[in-house]
């Protein structure tokens, strides 16, 4: 990276090296489920392995998009407040989506997470569109 760059991206890499560290955690509960239950392929029929494969599936299939949409918008010169407000808010929607999802918490917990997750990537979206057009 140059030096240019590196300076206008700061805030967003804070939020994909923490949302890194949760994909961990939720790649491991699945592999620890998997050698427990000696499932090794698919979800086998159990649907604690399904709960624990859709909330990992579904992190995978919303955070790189937002991330993309995150480092644009710090490349388009978005304050940190926003940017730390969206991180924030996004790391902390994840969370919530999966919790909800695998019933480590309530369903509502899902549903929020997913609500503010799929805002996060509207507003950035139409913020970029609206910067550059």
């Amino acid at each position: 990276m140059t030096t240019s760059l590196t300076q206008r991206v700061s805030v967003t890499p804070i939020y994909a090296a923490a949302l890194g560290l949760v994909f961990i955690v939720l790649t491991m509960r699945v592999g620890l489920y998997r050698a427990k239950t000696k499932i090794f392929i698919g979800v086998g029929d159990d649907p604690e392995m399904l709960r624990r494969m859709r909330g990992q599936a579904n992190f995978v299939e919303t955070v790189p998009i937002t991330i993309i949409l995150l480092v644009i918008l710090e490349v388009l010169g978005v304050s940190d407040i926003w940017l730390h407000a969206l991180g924030g808010a996004l790391l902390v929607s994840r969370i919530a989506h999966y919790l909800g999802l695998t019933q480590l918490a309530p369903a509502s917990f899902r549903v929020i997470g997913m609500t503010v997750t799929l805002v996060i990537i509207l507003v950035s979206s139409i913020w970029i569109l609206s910067s550059v057009l």
